[in-house]
């Protein structure tokens, strides 16, 4: 048996994998991988939110244009 984060990162390769074959459809991805690795439906959704939370905040810091932008902004008043 897997332990959970080895499990994690096989479902979240998983999702990744049917996302770049072009299935659009978050219900048909969650049924797939749990078709294919046997795991319960309730874990995929976690993973899936878990992978979605670690991209957005990737996108975020790819988007700022200025981080740290308030330390900048203290160290002029």
């Amino acid at each position: 048996m897997l332990n959970r984060t080895n499990q994690s990162t096989v479902i979240k390769e998983a999702i990744n994998s049917y996302l770049d074959k072009g299935v659009t459809d978050k219900q048909d991805i969650y049924s797939k991988v749990v078709d294919e690795l046997g795991v319960p439906r309730p874990t995929v959704r976690r993973v899936a939110r878990d992978l979605r939370t670690e991209l957005l905040q990737k996108i975020q810091i790819l988007q700022s244009d200025t981080p740290k932008s308030t330390t900048i902004s203290e160290k002029d008043e």
